[in-house]
Formats: C-alpha cells, sequence, structure tokens
C-alpha cells in the first residue's frame, strides 16, 4: 500500500448536479482515493483534470478543507428542496486522510441540520466513529450506508483493492450500524468475472450480509470506462496475464456481454432468498413535507 500524497485545497460548491442516475446529487468530501482498487470507475474523472488515472488516483488525494462550510451555504438556498445527496459517488468519504480532516464529518453534520436525506458508499470501516450523526439521521429524514465488500478473501482483497481495510472489518461496522438503527447493506459492485464472480465467493459475501445484519445487497458487474479500462488491463498484465486476452475479448466496450450479467444476476437472487436478506427495501426517503429547510436548521 502506497500512502498517497495529499494536497489541501478550497471548492466552490460540494453539491454535484447528477443526470442518468437514481439520484440528482452527490458530494465528494475529497478527489482521489487512498484505496487504490484497481477496477475502480472513478479514475476516469482523474483524467478531466489532466491527472493520471493510474498513479495520479491513489497518489495524490486532494482535501477539501472547507467543504463543511460550503455545503451548509449551498443548503441554505431558499430554492432547496432537501433531496436525496449520495456521498461518496467518486472518492471513499472515509479513506485514512478521514481520521485528520474529519471532512465527511462536517458534510454529513450540515445534511443533518438541514434535514437532507442521504446516502453513503464506503469501503472504511472508520464510518463507525459517525454513528452518532448517523443515528440522528435515521431517526429524521434517513440515511443509508453502503458497505462495498466484493469479497471476502484477505488475499484476494488484497490483489484487487490494496488500500482497502479487510473486508470482515467492513462486515463488522455494518453490524454495528445496524445495531444502532440504521439502515446498512453491501453492494457486490463491481464482481469481476474469474476473480470474484465464482459461486463460492457470491454465497459467500451475501451470507456473511445476512449474518451481519445486513438491509440489502446490491450486485453489478465490472464495467470499464476509459480511463479505468487502461488501468484495469494493465494490472491484469501484471497480476493475472492469463486473464488478460479473456477480458479483451468479453470487454470490447465499457460493458459485459448482457447473458454474463443476467446469468449471475439469477444467481445472485437465487443465494440472497436463502438468507433473511430482504428483497427490497421498505422505506423510501426524502423530504418530508416541513416548512423550507433554511428557516430552521441549527446554525
Amino acid at each position: 500500500m502506497t500512502i498517497p500524497k495529499v494536497e489541501e485545497i478550497e471548492c466552490k460548491s460540494v453539491l454535484n448536479r447528477v443526470a442518468g442516475m437514481g439520484f440528482k446529487w452527490s458530494a465528494n468530501p475529497y478527489r482521489g482515493c487512498a484505496h487504490g482498487c484497481h477496477y475502480c470507475f472513478a479514475r476516469r474523472y482523474h483524467g478531466f483534470l489532466d491527472l493520471n488515472p493510474s498513479e495520479d488516483f491513489s497518489g495524490l488525494v486532494f482535501a477539501k478543507i472547507n467543504a463543511g462550510q460550503v455545503i451548509r451555504q449551498e443548503l441554505r438556498q431558499p430554492g432547496w428542496k432537501r433531496e436525496l445527496v449520495v456521498v461518496g459517488t467518486a472518492t471513499d468519504p472515509y479513506q485514512p486522510i478521514e481520521g485528520k480532516y474529519r471532512i465527511t464529518r462536517a458534510i454529513l453534520r450540515a445534511l443533518v441540520d438541514y434535514h437532507t436525506p442521504f446516502v453513503i458508499i464506503t469501503k472504511g470501516p472508520m464510518i463507525v466513529r459517525d454513528i452518532d450523526i448517523l443515528s440522528e439521521a435515521a431517526q429524521n429524514e434517513g440515511c443509508r450506508v453502503c458497505f462495498s465488500i466484493v469479497t471476502l478473501s484477505r488475499e484476494v482483497a488484497r490483489d484487487l483493492e490494496p488500500g482497502t481495510a479487510p473486508p470482515m472489518q467492513r462486515m463488522k461496522a455494518l453490524e454495528r450500524l445496524r445495531q444502532a438503527g440504521v439502515t446498512a447493506g453491501v453492494l457486490m459492485m463491481p464482481i469481476v468475472p474469474a476473480l470474484t464472480s465464482d459461486l463460492n465467493n457470491l454465497e459467500s459475501v451475501i451470507q456473511a450480509a445476512a449474518d451481519h445484519g445486513a438491509s440489502f445487497i446490491g450486485t453489478g458487474l465490472l464495467r470499464l470506462e476509459p480511463g479505468t479500462r487502461d488501468h484495469f488491463m494493465r494490472y491484469l498484465e501484471t497480476a493475472h496475464p492469463e486473464l488478460l486476452p479473456k477480458y479483451k475479448a468479453l470487454y470490447p466496450g465499457p460493458y459485459a456481454p448482457a447473458f454474463l450479467s443476467e446469468q449471475i444476476g439469477r444467481l445472485v437472487t437465487v443465494i440472497r432468498q436463502r438468507t433473511t436478506i430482504p428483497e427490497r427495501l421498505p422505506e423510501q426517503m426524502g423530504p418530508r413535507p416541513l416548512q423550507p429547510a433554511f428557516e430552521f436548521a441549527k446554525q
């Protein structure tokens, strides 16, 4: 694991408008990610900034040190409708430097103060430090935590996502959040063909999620967008050269063939049905019919 260089920056905005997804807003406390997952789709965004999607993505992390103040300014705007915000779409909000900067905590505190529901996506068990805020959110506008766990094998995890905490630490963090009344589950995203797509791996992750009280399980196959694709193919060339020809055939574009996605989807459904994990979450998060948040948010 390489310790990244951290550069402190000031941002002009935190809330990002999202198109083509199941949500309209995202927020990312950092740019770049020390976890260094070889499959991470967010690598491509570094290319938009004239940064290297390989070395710079995990070797240089930008900390948005004023994000807590900026998002409060955005949330207090009269036009803010308290729509769902997803935290951690392009970087892990609980990567190691959050222990020092606590930028994610500042963002979550602002979202709770301004009565805005949110979802967190993370591989970081450090999230349990903010269990007080998450519990408060769960009792009000609502929050969900999605733990990204693609395997329980420490060896496979070290190979695919070298900077992350061991998978079972994430499962234990999930269990702590569930005990505190927070809606939390597992995202097996991405499922990596030939590396995490075997039956034993799928069964072990889904069963462990159920054993630790997961509220949901989500899955999705690896996609290789420009930037991520080049990095991932170089990774395969070094770590799994025998898979490189297969991947070039399987991924002529960003997505695997539909038949493979459908096959794994059916398999996941059968495995999940053997567990206590519900098929879908009953509650819908969203703003309640209250007066505008800026009029009564905590200052």
